[in-house]
């Protein structure tokens, strides 16, 4: 299988606007002629080391893999811890609701079941994700993960777009409400939903998945505040319409939060450039290792939270007496430095016969790391 048949869609940066490379980070170009990335009918002018040019580093063996695997671990244990204490005061209120004949009790318990679905979600895509990849699926299931946090995603915007609606419909009906009903039971909402994000912050950091689920259970904390600051209101005031009002100041908050991630998500699905790589400098590290000419048709993305993959066709100085060394030190930048997870360079002499036109901007990059 080639490297171009595993990799994912890769997105066209226009280099022509930097042909010029003579003063390019030292290098001498004049040894590799004419650099046209167009017109190549065959890849007879690649030299290729012992490799095929070709170096894969999945760096099972290294110390931040084994800590994404811990941090993945931890994700699960708060994910099934919450689930279990979310569905539990469910129950609570559903049994509760029932016997006292309380509608706010059942509303509540029904916002639990949204968010013990959305945590239960964020579970079957991490089971999903960990299925073995295959011929037909080279990165597996990893990017299950993200699609999950989509769903959570937009079932919040869908939720708080229609307490926002409710609310409107309120306004001009005068509601009635129960006051202290609806203190009770967002105190107790208010409690539940503050220990299971207490549990779920700390993973939320480091994985869109379990962030979707976490901001689901923030929702409803805070639709927990907005049920005590109404029932205030109307025990205090007997203003039955702070219930409406508070609800879509909420729901446009959450709607707010929810933005961040939701644009990460979508920067993920389009196999965007992961937010903390900085490519020309990137580039401009390894151009720097005496030996490199220039890198070139450079494609960086993430398959799932913590794990960022890279390809990229590396040029090298025809006589250069250690490729395998000079590759090495490239990767040895791209993981440690980058904190790059798969990691495919191509080795080559020459880029006569390079069939792909993907570039990076050297020009900008030089410009950049001098002014560093």
């Amino acid at each position: 299988m080639s490297r171009r048949d595993a990799t994912p869609r890769e997105t066209s940066h226009d280099h022509d606007s930097h042909d010029d490379h003579d003063d390019h980070a030292g290098h001498d170009h004049d040894d590799h002629a004419s650099h046209d990335h167009h017109d190549h009918d065959d890849h007879s002018g690649h030299d290729h080391d012992d490799h095929a040019g070709h170096d894969h580093d999945d760096h099972s063996g290294h110390d931040h893999h084994d800590h994404a695997h811990d941090l993945r671990d931890q994700s699960r244990r708060t994910l099934v811890i919450s689930l279990g204490i979310i569905i539990f005061f469910m129950v609570v209120e559903i049994i509760g609701g029932i016997l006292s004949g309380s509608l706010a009790l059942l509303a509540d318990a029904g916002h639990m079941a949204t968010d013990a679905g959305a945590i239960a979600l964020a579970l079957l895509a991490m089971w999903i994700a960990d299925r073995p990849s295959s011929v037909d699926r080279t990165f597996g299931f990893a990017r299950t993960e993200i699609l999950a946090a989509f769903v959570n995603i937009l079932t919040l915007w869908l939720i708080s777009g229609w307490v926002i609606w409710e609310a409107v419909h309120r306004i001009g009906g005068n509601p009635e409400v129960e006051g202290v009903l609806m203190t009770v039971v967002g105190v107790v909402g208010l409690l539940v939903n503050i220990f299971v994000a207490y549990i779920l912050h700390g993973s939320s950091e480091h994985s869109l998945n379990v962030q979707g689920a976490f901001l689901h259970v923030l929702g409803d904390l805070l639709g927990s505040v907005a049920v005590i600051v109404s029932g205030i209101f109307v025990l205090a005031f007997g203003w039955d319409l702070a219930d409406p009002i508070v609800s879509i100041l909420i729901g446009i908050f959450i709607l707010a939060l929810s933005y961040r991630p939701a644009k990460q998500i979508f920067h993920i699905l389009i196999e965007g450039v992961p937010s903390h790589i900085d490519l020309y400098a990137l580039c401009h590290d390894i151009e720097s290792l005496d030996g490199v000419t220039l890198v070139h048709d450079v494609h960086a993305w993430t398959i799932t939270s913590g794990y960022d993959s890279i390809s990229a066709h590396i040029l090298i100085d025809d006589e250069h007496p250690d490729r395998q060394g000079l590759l090495d030190q490239a990767k040895e930048i791209a993981r440690d430095q980058y904190r790059l997870s798969h990691i495919t360079f191509q080795v080559e002499t020459s880029v006569q016969g390079c069939t792909e036109d993907h570039h990076v901007g050297h020009l900008e990059a030089t410009t950049r790391a001098g002014a560093d």
